[in-house]
């Protein structure tokens, strides 16, 4: 049984763990919250944009923000101030990152998706620990959420229009190759646990909304039914943690966003899990 850590959220995205307690982007608030077992949330920052904005941390612990429209990857520093890691405007608006085990960060972005051409101008972007930038993936619909295994071996995506989990192999100088289907499903954030499972937001065979536990290959092991949409999960301290809100699929982006500004609906759920996290983020 799923319950209600948090309500008052416009857009709860990027779900994460990290020391101890989980963050994620409030889109719509323009803001990086932290919140603690009990419910009690702080905002570790601002972000100076409108929607997408996603989070990680590199390895010394600062954190990373992507700031989707404008193409920058930002830095916070230790007086809390947003400095740019990165400029990444020349390819396009970006969407989520990944950090690996060695450092190499992965941004994607291209979300623009037109089923009736065929067109898939989805990226993946790699942003080196020495500072390099290049592409490392294409033609993805609609690239979303990213994990890579323990081993850093092989990085997972989401193409949410793609209907798809898509993995690539990890080379040791953060080239992807050998692209394939994870899993024939559709997600958007979302994290592996220690047996090699994925967690993700989406939809069960019915239709309903669900964030579902699914192996490579496809097999969903496990259904956490969710009253409205769901956005992003992560795992710590044995709970899944489950962004969800009323999001309307039958409605433009543009009247979604309109009403949850308005009326916030976003939530922070909670469910207790057996089997830890594992790899990255």
């Amino acid at each position: 049984m799923s319950e209600v850590l948090v309500t008052g959220l416009v857009i709860g995205e990027s779900a994460r763990w990290h020391d101890g307690r989980f963050w994620c982007s409030n889109w719509g608030a323009q803001e990086v919250l932290a919140v603690d077992t009990d419910g009690k949330r702080e905002v570790m920052v601002r972000v100076p944009t409108t929607i997408p904005f996603s989070i990680d941390w590199l390895p010394d612990g600062r954190l990373l923000v992507v700031s989707g429209p404008e193409g920058l990857l930002l830095r916070q520093e230790a007086s809390g101030d947003l400095v740019t890691h990165a400029d990444l405007s020349s390819y396009g608006g970006l969407n989520e990152i990944v950090v690996d085990g060695r450092g190499n960060i992965y941004v994607n972005g291209g979300c623009d998706f037109h089923p009736a051409s065929g067109e898939r101008p989805g990226f993946i972007v790699l942003v080196t620990p020495d500072g390099a930038v290049r592409r490392v993936a294409d033609e993805l619909a609609f690239p979303n959420g990213m994990v890579v295994t323990p081993d850093n071996s092989t990085l997972v995506i989401a193409e949410s229009f793609g209907g798809v989990l898509t993995a690539y192999d990890v080379a040791d100088d953060g080239s992807l190759s050998n692209r394939r289907v994870w899993a024939p499903h559709p997600g958007d954030g979302m994290c592996m646990d220690e047996s090699g499972a994925i967690w993700t937001p989406g939809w069960t065979e019915q239709g309903e909304s669900a964030c579902l536990r699914i192996a490579e290959g496809g097999e969903i092991l496990e259904t956490v039914p969710l009253e409205h949409a769901g956005f992003a999960c992560t795992l710590g301290d044995g709970t899944l943690y489950m962004l969800t809100a009323d999001w309307h699929m039958q409605e433009s982006f543009e009247s979604n966003l309109d009403r949850l500004l308005s009326t916030p609906t976003g939530r922070l759920l909670t469910h207790a899990v057996p089997t830890p996290k594992a790899g990255w983020p």
